[in-house]
């Protein structure tokens, strides 16, 4: 089955938030979004490169959009995974695809028959009571604030990821939509950095760790190497099964996060986790089913929840 590549994407990304949490001790979130679009654009330059593409666009301003959005919600969600356990920051990334759902449903309703579609709004609603049960353990390990960054961080990931699904209907192929969004990482990384130092000196921490370099490059490497996988899953797999397993990188960032780092979870975080789950299928199942040109739409976001 091709859809089975969207497994692959997800396992990819989750090994991401591994590496990203291990880097967090060693480099600041500046270096590790500059690093992580560097080693980006080296492997698509080489791609597009063998495969004789272009990067000449129409859509600049389209880019530059999708790139300013992806970089910050990137951004905070790097930071979320240094301050949370990984399926915490995970699983609250994961609620892009219930933004996109809450939106569409919202323009639907206003410029179209203003019908309630209950069966969505249950979906929504069950995602915000997993929302509530997953942050519990939060709440007492003084770490709302950083919940609520990774929360601010999917919303910003699902705007980033309409934009990402306009440049694809405009006819933006995938390769130059990623290689952007790359670039755009190592500028808003060097500019962060610059940024954090003030007035004193810029501090750039040394590769010659080769554990860290190691980290670095593995971010890179799994963010393209997932975002590839998710394109070809959702090119040539079926849509509505490349959309459900989408979901089961909540499920191995979980097994990431008990294994690598000793994560515990309660049964409300489980419980949790199991209805965002759920529910994030249900909306993404109903609303393809209900949208007009749901499955041509579909083929052209190569993207999904990672920015």
């Amino acid at each position: 089955m091709q859809s089975l590549w969207m497994l692959f994407a997800s396992f990819m990304f989750a090994a991401m938030g591994v590496c990203v949490k291990l880097a967090a001790g060693l480099y600041s979130v500046s270096e590790i979004v500059m690093y992580r679009g560097l080693v980006g654009i080296i492997v698509l330059g080489i791609l597009i490169a063998v495969q004789r593409g272009t990067l000449r666009t129409r859509f600049a301003w389209g880019h530059l959009w999708r790139g300013i959005v992806g970089v910050v919600s990137l951004w905070m969600w790097f930071y979320a995974l240094a301050k949370l356990p990984l399926a915490t920051a995970m699983t609250l990334n994961y609620m892009a695809p219930i933004w996109i759902a809450l939106w569409l449903f919202a323009h639907g309703w206003w410029h179209a028959t203003k019908r309630i579609e209950w069966p969505l709004m249950m979906a929504i609603a069950m995602s915000f009571v997993g929302v509530t049960l997953l942050l519990n353990p939060a709440f007492h390990a003084n770490q709302l604030f950083d919940a609520l960054v990774a929360l601010v961080s999917s919303m910003l990931s699902a705007m980033a990821y309409m934009q990402v699904r306009k440049l694809g209907l405009a006819g933006e192929p995938e390769y130059r939509v990623v290689f952007y969004f790359a670039l755009m990482n190592v500028v808003a990384g060097i500019g962060g950095n610059v940024l954090e130092a003030g007035s004193g000196p810029v501090v750039w921490h040394s590769l010659n760790n080769g554990y860290g370099a190691l980290l670095l490059l593995g971010i890179g490497l799994c963010a393209t190497a997932a975002q590839m996988a998710m394109t070809r899953a959702y090119r040539v797999g079926k849509t509505l099964v490349v959309a459900n397993l989408q979901y089961t990188g909540i499920v191995f960032s979980s097994v990431w996060g008990v294994l690598v780092f000793g994560d515990v979870f309660d049964w409300h975080a489980w419980a949790g986790i199991g209805i965002i789950l759920a529910s994030g299928i249900a909306a993404t199942f109903y609303n393809t089913r209900n949208t007009e040109r749901g499955v041509a739409i579909a083929k052209t976001d190569p993207i999904a929840s990672e920015v």
